[in-house]
């Protein structure tokens, strides 16, 4: 979790760099998507809300659509959308994106799409209910939900030292999993997966690990004469820049891999809920 991205989305349009957390983060997201499109034959897919917790906004569809994946994309926030439009002309593919005012009333007629998903979006949603019931409206096969993992390190973090960002901007209700797990199930989708994710090596600090050691007191170990990283984005993978970007990553997946779920409740970042239509 990251609560500044509220203040500082705009800052990753301007320097594409997300940093290792953020772009870790992107593969093992494309790892649950392309599972869930290939074991589902999914054909076409709408990320909705786009802004959720991450670096780059707007582009976790992507990787989707330079598969082949018809995808949409929709956002409450009309600078955001444009920015996000912008990034996604650079690649030779379609996206359709759509400015939304109202989660609780989205504009595509019923089954238009065979999978509906979002990640660490849904405290964005004034109405969940109401959310919940157009996503199942909309979907012909599969729902696909990413939270915060609510026990993390990371996120009990920065929740009690966010200057109650939590409390006065997000809807935390609406990522607990009871709050959707229920309500889904008796719209008529039963929860085929669920797992813990997100789980690198590091802790979920939402900063350069420079800044947290600052913000620790500890500037005494940050290298003076350290040399500035060039900048990571998941882009440079997906133009062909950086081919070999998810190897070299997705060495670090040790504790994604095998670490046992009781430590994954304190590590890992999120937590992924699959649903399909029953």
């Amino acid at each position: 979790m990251a609560i500044p991205i509220l203040r500082f989305w705009k800052k990753y349009f301007e320097n594409l760099d997300e940093g290792m957390g953020s772009t870790y983060e992107r593969f093992i997201i494309n790892e649950i998507l392309f599972k869930a499109v290939e074991d589902y034959k999914i054909k076409s897919v709408l990320e909705t809300p786009s802004f959720g917790f991450t670096g780059l906004s707007g582009i976790n569809s992507l990787g989707l659509a330079l598969e082949g994946i018809s995808v949409s994309i929709n956002d409450s926030d009309l600078r955001r959308l444009k920015l996000i439009k912008e990034i996604w002309a650079t690649f030779d593919t379609d996206v359709s994106s759509d400015f939304i005012e109202d989660f609780g009333e989205l504009p595509y007629e019923a089954n238009s799409f065979d999978m509906v998903w979002n990640f660490s979006a849904m405290w964005f949603v004034n109405d969940l209910d109401k959310f919940l019931n157009e996503m199942s409206r909309i979907s012909r096969k599969l729902i696909l939900i990413m939270v915060p993992n609510r026990t993390g390190l990371g996120y009990l973090h920065q929740k009690y030292t966010g200057s109650n960002d939590l409390k006065n901007k997000l809807n935390e209700e609406h990522i607990k999993p009871e709050n959707f797990v229920k309500p889904l199930e008796k719209l008529g989708w039963k929860l085929m997966h669920d797992s813990l994710i997100d789980c690198p090596l590091w802790p979920d600090i939402g900063m350069s690990k420079e800044d947290f050691l600052k913000k620790l007191g500890l500037s005494f170990l940050v290298k003076k004469d350290a040399v500035a990283k060039p900048p990571l984005t998941i882009l440079d993978y997906y133009t062909g820049k950086a081919p070999d970007m998810k190897d070299r990553l997705l060495k670090l997946d040790l504790f994604e891999r095998h670490a046992p779920i009781l430590f994954k409740k304190i590590w890992a970042h999120h937590h992924y809920y699959l649903f399909l239509k029953q």
